[in-house]
């Protein structure tokens, strides 16, 4: 099973993005919390250790985690700890410019790369 634990539904990947997780089983969404900005630090590592735990009791093969930066690191270091393999998605940045009616506009595209292991 590969977990992906962020806020973008697998239904919206690439196919590249698709294959290189199924290769670690099935993919199954599990949707990334909202993290409150105001949180303490103490707050934040109580609500990792609880994702952690329940990302951990589904028993994944791999798991995809990325989100608001503290969380990530603390669900990422439970994991490890346990021996769950945790992974960052590459992706290569496209940004097309260009005028329209005499405003300048840019448009970001993100082509999926590979996954890289924590």
């Amino acid at each position: 099973m590969f977990i992906n634990f962020t806020n973008h539904p697998s239904e919206k990947w690439s196919k590249d993005q698709l294959a290189a997780a199924q290769q670690y089983g099935e993919i199954v969404d599990m949707p990334f919390p909202s993290i409150d900005p105001s949180a303490s630090r103490d707050n934040v590592l109580t609500m990792a250790t609880d994702y952690a735990q329940r990302i951990a009791a589904m028993s994944p093969n791999a798991v995809l985690c990325q989100g608001e930066f503290t969380f990530v690191f603390a669900v990422v270091i439970e994991l490890k700890k346990i021996g769950v393999r945790v992974f960052a998605a590459c992706s290569e940045r496209c940004i097309r410019e260009y005028v329209e009616d005499g405003i300048s506009k840019k448009v970001a595209e993100f082509k999926f790369v590979r996954f890289r292991e924590y």
